[in-house]
């Protein structure tokens, strides 16, 4: 989640100003939790705590599920987030002039994948787990999630801007993880990128989430398999290319020729050591940020 110093960031800042909420935040790091069990272990009311909650909640910091167990139903709570970033100024992009696409997950051009490998709509898996001939499926379109072990998944990029405006920068944001068997807290891959067939440097990810479930995963969707992901923001311009401010190459948006009528943006991990590997990406209906591949073309 990003954090600035404006208003709209306030009410996270006030629900995580109390001990309690924060007793909270802890205790749900570790596993779901309903009410009950939360009132217990922090020896209040359920009333109090269901205001706790609801505090979090309201912020973006907690969400939660109903379920019946044994004839009654319960509350589920979950962190959404396992991550703040904290800017201490307003964010001037606003001023900037830019041009913008969102991607769907499932509006690849080529992708080659291992198992353990899948796709999957917000209604349904398409077609089988670990079978990577449906990765060509025409349902693909509707994707919100794929996954696999070892690969690339690649994607076609229009580029609207006119002949007489110049790009100063490009932005791409996504959600993305590892990709393990089940789920791996600690499961480190080594993610690359590239950009018109140019390499754009590596990320490693930390692991595949799933100790509790992504904020906008589906009801259907079982709790033992990827959940969420890291949204990472990679940036290539005239200093270099970037994820999250941190420089990962010195390719250029000079290097890059984005004057091309449309790009080719390609997310690999080709690492196959046991222990590590793998990449799973998220789109809208999926994870914890309900967005897809969002490009911005900052331009003059």
């Amino acid at each position: 989640m990003y954090l600035s110093t404006d208003a709209a960031s306030l009410r996270v800042y006030e629900a995580l100003a109390s001990e309690v909420r924060l007793q909270i935040i802890d205790l749900l790091n570790n596993k779901e939790m309903h009410i009950k069990e939360l009132a217990a272990e922090l020896y209040l009311s359920s009333a109090i705590v269901s205001t706790h909650v609801n505090k979090l909640q309201n912020a973006g910091l907690v969400s939660y599920r109903m379920r019946r167990i044994n004839g009654g139903t319960y509350k589920y709570c979950s962190l959404s987030t396992e991550y703040l970033q904290v800017k201490l100024s307003k964010y001037a992009e606003s001023s900037r002039k830019y041009k913008e696409v969102s991607m769907p997950v499932g509006h690849y051009t080529d992708i080659e994948a291992a198992p353990t490998c899948g796709i999957a709509s917000k209604e349904k898996m398409i077609g089988h787990y670990d079978m990577p001939t449906y990765f060509m499926d025409p349902e693909r379109v509707q994707a919100g999630i794929l996954w696999f072990t070892r690969g690339f998944v690649e994607y076609k990029i229009p580029n609207y801007l006119f002949k007489d405006q110049v790009v100063q920068e490009i932005e791409i944001s996504f959600e993305i993880g590892s990709e393990a068997p089940y789920v791996n807290e600690n499961w480190p891959s080594d993610i690359q990128f590239a950009l018109n067939e140019q390499k754009l440097g590596m990320w490693t990810s930390p692991g595949d989430f799933g100790r509790m479930r992504g904020r906008y995963s589906p009801d259907w969707w079982h709790s033992d398999v990827n959940q969420y992901g890291l949204l990472k923001v990679l940036r290539i311009n005239k200093k270099g290319s970037f994820i999250d401010g941190q420089q990962i190459s010195d390719m250029t948006i000079d290097d890059v020729s984005w004057n091309r009528s449309q790009w080719t943006f390609r997310i690999s991990a080709d690492d196959t050591s046991q222990g590590r590997g793998g990449l799973t990406l998220y789109g809208k209906g999926f994870g914890n940020y309900d967005q897809d591949i969002v490009i911005r073309s900052y331009y003059e």
